[in-house]
Order: structure tokens, then sequence, then C-alpha cells
């Protein structure tokens, strides 16, 4: 009986080979891969390895190695077809019929696949004649260098909208194949179809095989829709369940025991040439279960890294929802968060290999990363505000399937609100603050966990599951780990009142205006409106914008930033200032805006990390970040050349 390469290649990649050797062989773990005595020969020191990530098994004594089916055929005698109906009923997957459909379609594959290699081919080519000249001023300009490109197989799309079309036409290829490929576009309402990518830089996107499966193409111009633009959905090609680099990444993640994941195509080689060929990408969207599983495949605890910005801290966030439901033991993730403002292509150009290595040492695991997120921005001041934040934790860990981790997690977020809400030994603070054992959604009853006995002990369960580490009553109520009063800050009232009072500034911060983290109810109140008005184009002038503020009944609003007006003391909030100036302000009173919420965030792991082991070096990150904060508390704009456009001497304010 004959099997489509296909189904095979599908076949491998949904059994471990350890879960097929393992009923023959006791393993055990060795590294990255899995050891035990040779099925094959007698002997009393294990020779044969077992590697999931090449899906191939290794016998030293005999000589002899293979995969699944391999394995199957030589320790039970199957014959081949035997063997893959096994393992296929195994898997819970469908033994294909052969008939004549099927072998057409196996067919239809190969063809789609020859006609996509030869794509890449003509897509290579064309990269390095004169058409592609402006391609490789763009890849230059983006430090990749020629043998860069050839290693990642990148070309470029012309712009005539039948080059690709005529160049495979003359090899043989029909245009329904090219359609079926997702390298033209045609339909019934198309009379000619015409190729998909033009004047685009080509990536060609590989099966974990390294068979040419879609593009993906990054504009040239900027007033093109679609910045970067993929093959839609074929039989080759789910974007959903493939990862860029992954047929190159498999190996390198082996060898360097981790897997890295990164947002996008120059990202993912950047971070190759800088040392990092352990490097892969999503396909321009979320991750997804299945892309989560090939990670899994290569590594226990694959590392996200993903922009130091709004969007790519969001897809951190969507990932961890993504991965609740299926981490395990052996199954986790951890989130490398990049500077504001940068990317892996950003870090890589700017600071090399050392400034990666920087960040990927300071990766989050996926528990840090979920309390990060839950308590970002909180302020958690009434116990209506606790209650929800406590609430919400348990609704995560109820998203986790694994019973045993789940019990681990709800452990340490009890721990972790025990610490952040003041709790410690002794007598209550008689402040309403959440107790152990106060029957709370995380205290049930204490459950027996199969941790096994050494000496007629129990062992000791890890410390995060015992109650609130004794850090001194002392410190525990001290100002270090007093939750924080809300309010606004004066720096928050000096970036809505600057554009309150330079409303035309809005045009070239709107932007910020809207990304910008805002604790203050009024703050956030004339935030709104003041995107509104920018949302509407016609920008007017501080008098106009004050009385429409006045009528919207926002003006006890602007008058309780008014009053801090006078502590931040700054002349150029006024709308006398020149608009030069007030810019100037406005730009440096957002970098110290963003600095000071990166502290705060710096500074609630520091708190976590204290609570639960209150060593003199955690005290002492906790003291430095504090003293960095109150530092940038009393720093304001004092950026040379003040005054200049406004008349007043250099650099007062």
């Amino acid at each position: 009986m004959r099997f489509a390469p296909s189904f095979l290649e599908e076949l491998k990649a949904r059994v471990p080979v350890s879960e097929v050797v393992r009923r023959r062989v006791k393993l055990m773990k060795a590294g990255r891969e899995w050891r035990g005595l040779s099925p094959f020969t007698s002997e009393k020191s294990p020779s044969f390895f077992v590697n999931d990530q090449k899906m191939a098994w290794f016998d030293f004594s005999s000589g002899r190695n293979g995969n699944i089916f391999d394995f199957l055929m030589a320790t039970e005698g199957l014959s081949f077809p035997e063997a893959v109906e096994r393992l296929a009923a195994d898997a819970g997957l469908p033994l294909p019929k052969i008939t004549p459909e099927a072998e057409q379609q196996e067919k239809r594959r190969a063809g789609l696949h020859e006609v996509l290699e030869l794509a890449a081919c003509f897509f290579e080519s064309e990269l390095r004649r004169e058409p592609g000249a402006k391609a490789r001023a763009y890849l230059a300009g983006r430090g990749l260098s020629l043998e860069t490109q050839k290693r990642f197989r990148i070309g470029y799309g012309p712009a005539d909208k039948f080059a690709l079309r005529d160049a495979l036409a003359a090899k043989g290829a029909s245009s329904e194949v090219l359609v079926e490929a997702g390298l033209l576009i045609g339909g019934e309402d198309i009379a000619v179809p015409y190729d998909r990518f033009r004047d685009r830089v080509m990536f060609p996107i590989c099966d974990r095989s390294g068979r040419v499966v879609a593009f993906g193409g990054r504009a040239l111009e900027k007033d093109v829709p679609a910045k970067y633009l993929n093959s839609p959905e074929t039989p080759l090609f789910h974007k959903g369940g493939l990862l860029y680099n992954h047929h190159n990444a498999r190996q390198a993640a082996h060898d360097k025991g981790t897997v890295i994941a990164v947002e996008g195509y120059v990202d993912v080689i950047s971070m190759a040439v800088a040392g990092f060929p352990h490097t892969v990408a999503p396909l321009g969207t979320a991750l997804t279960e299945e892309q989560c599983g090939l990670l899994w495949k290569m590594a226990e605890e694959p590392i996200l890294c993903f922009d130091g910005d709004r969007a790519g801290r969001k897809a951190a966030y969507r990932a961890v929802d993504i991965a609740l439901p299926l981490i395990g033991s052996g199954r986790s993730l951890r989130f490398a968060l990049l500077p504001e403002g940068e990317d892996p292509d950003d870090l890589a150009r700017s600071g090399g290999t050392a400034a990666i290595e920087e960040v990927l040492g300071q990766a989050l695991p996926l528990v840090d990363l979920v309390w990060l997120r839950e308590t970002e921005g909180e302020v958690l001041a009434t116990p209506e505000r606790r209650a929800g934040l406590e609430r919400r934790l348990v609704e995560l860990c109820g998203a986790i399937r694994d019973e045993t981790l789940r019990r681990y997690y709800a452990a340490e977020f009890r721990s972790r609100l025990a610490a952040l809400f003041g709790q410690g030994p002794g007598p209550s603070s008689g402040q309403g603050r959440l107790r152990p054992g106060a029957g709370g959604p995380f205290d049930q009853r204490r459950e027996t966990f199969g941790f096994g006995r050494r000496g007629g002990a129990p062992f000791a369960a890890p410390s995060y599951l015992a109650a609130a580490p004794r850090i001194g009553l002392g410190l525990a109520h001290s100002a270090l780990l007093r939750p924080r009063a809300s309010g606004t800050s004066g720096r928050e009232a000096i970036i809505i009142l600057i554009l309150l009072n330079h409303p035309s500034l809005l045009e070239s911060y709107g932007e910020a205006l809207a990304e910008l983290e805002l604790a203050s109810a009024d703050a956030l109140a004339l935030r709104e409106k003041l995107l509104d008005v920018w949302g509407h184009g016609a920008l007017p002038d501080h008098v106009q914008l004050h009385a429409d503020i006045e009528s919207c009944g926002l003006g006890a609003a602007r008058g309780r930033l008014e009053a801090l007006r006078a502590h931040a003391n700054l002349w150029i909030i006024s709308p006398e200032a020149a608009d030069l100036d007030a810019e100037e302000a406005l730009k440096q009173a957002l970098a110290l805006h963003r600095k000071t919420r990166a502290l705060n965030r710096e500074l609630k792991l520091a708190e976590t990390a204290l609570a639960q082991d209150g060593s003199e070096t955690n005290l002492a990150r906790l003291r430095d970040i504090r003293e960095q904060l109150s530092a940038l508390a009393g720093t304001e704009a004092a950026v040379e050349g003040f005054g200049a456009a406004s008349g007043r001497p250099s650099g007062t304010l």
C-alpha cells in the first residue's frame, strides 16, 4: 500500500518518537533528548537515544537508527503499511483512501510544490536584475547583506502585472495551477489572472521540511493598502499552522535548548544573523494553538520576543490567553519585553548580540506576565477593585486544564495577592486587607500533592505554597510596600494642559496621546475630548477649544488640572508660550511619563520578589527603583534652547 508523503509527514509531526519508543524502552530525560537501554542488544550502559525534534532514534550499540515507522518495524516485525496503520490509529488520523481521486490530489500537491519552487527561483533572480535595484536598496538599508539574502532566499516581485505568470507559463505552468498556489489573482469576474505579488520584497515561507509553500511580500511604496501581504490559504498553506523559518530553526533550537518567536520576517533574519538561528515567527497572525504546539516540539519553554510597543504588548497578552489552557509539565512560555519603541531588528542592529542576550536573559515566566497584565496600571485602593483582581485571577486559573498546574498557579496568585495587599504575619492591620484562610476563592481545602516521601517524611512543599513569607512587620507595613493612592500626577496634568493650550500639536502628537497610560479620571476625560477633536481633522485654537470644553461639562476637570499647574510651575504650559517651546516641553514630559510607567512596572515585580524573598539584594533593588522614581518625580523639562522662540532666556522655565 502506498501512502502520500504529505500524510506520512503529518503523522510523524503528530506522534513524538519518544511516545512510540517508551512502550518498549524505559526512557530517562538526558538534556534535550531521551536515553535508555538498547532494545536490540544486551547492554548495561544506555546508548539508545531519542530526539523528538529530529523525529528520530539512534542506537549506538547496534548502529541502527530511524523514525517511528522504522522502530515499529524493527521491534514488532510489522510491515510498513501495518506500522503506518498502527500509528495513524494512535494519532486519531484517518487513513487516506487509495482512490484515483486521492492519487490525483497528491499529484496536484506535487505540482503546487513545483510551481512554488519555480516562483522562488524567479523572485531570487529578479532581485539581482535592474528592476530589483529599489528592493536591493531597501534590503541594504535594513542591514541585510547579499550573503544573508541568499541564505533566506529573499527575492523581488516585479511591478509588471504579468511578469511571474509569463515566466512560469514558459516553463509549462498553467494559470489555473498558479491561482491555486496563491501566486496569481483570478476568479469569475477576472478575465485574465494577474500576479498577486507586485513591486514587493519577497520572503519564501517553507514547511518544516524546507519546501516552499507560500510567500510573504513587503511593499516598497508607501501608498499600498497592505504593507505586508501573505499568500492566501491554499492546499499547501495554512498560515495558523506554520512558523516562518521553522525548517532552519529546528536543529538550532535543539542545539540551544530553546526557541525564540518574534513578530516579523526581518526580525527573524536579523536575529539569525546576530547569532540566534533558533528564531521563528508567526505568519502575520496572533499566535495560534497549532503554532504553540510547534514551538513546544522544539523547546519546553519557548521565548516570545515581541515588539516593545503597544501592539507588541497586546500580542504578548493574546498569547497568554492562547497558551493558558495548553500549558502543563514541560509546556510553558517565557516573555522577553523589549525596550519601548524597539523591535528585535532594531535591537540587533543597535546593540548586537550582547543587547539581545541581555533582553532574553530577563525573560519573564508565563506566571509573571499574567500577573503583570492583570495588575499593570490598576489602582487597588478599594475592596471592590481588589475583589475584581482576585476574581480575574481565579478565572484565569480555571482556564488551565492541567489540574496539578492549576493548583500551583492558584497557590502562587494567592501568595502574590497577600504580598500586594500588605498582608503579613501577626495581627491584622484593621484596614480591610485580605487575610489568608478568609474563605476567598483561592483558600480551598488543602489537597495532598504527590511529592512522595523520603525517610518517612513528606517532601517540603515549595515556599510559595506556604504562608506569606516573613519579611518583618516593619517592612511589610512601610511605604515601600504600601499600595499607592490614586490621583493625577503633575506630569499627566502638564501633558494634557499643553495640548489644551496648544491644540495644533495634536496633529503631530495625537497618536502618542491615544497610546498614553493615564491614571486620573480628569486626565482620561479630557484626553477623550482631545482625541475627538483630533479625529475631526480641523483643529481649533485654544480659546475655541476651552469654550467647547466648558460647554460639554469638562470645565471642572480642566480646573482641577490647572490647580496642579502651580505645583508644576512651568510657564511653557500657558497659551502665551510659543508652540515650539511647548512642543519641546511636551516631548520631554511624554518621555518622562513613559519612563515612570516602566519603572512602576519594575517596582511591582520588585515588590513581589521582596515579599517572596526578603533578602538584602531584593530590598536594595526595590530601594533603587524607588529612588529612580523619586528622581523622576522632581524632573521637569529642561531642554537646551527653551525660551528662544518665546523671547525668554535660553534654558529658563
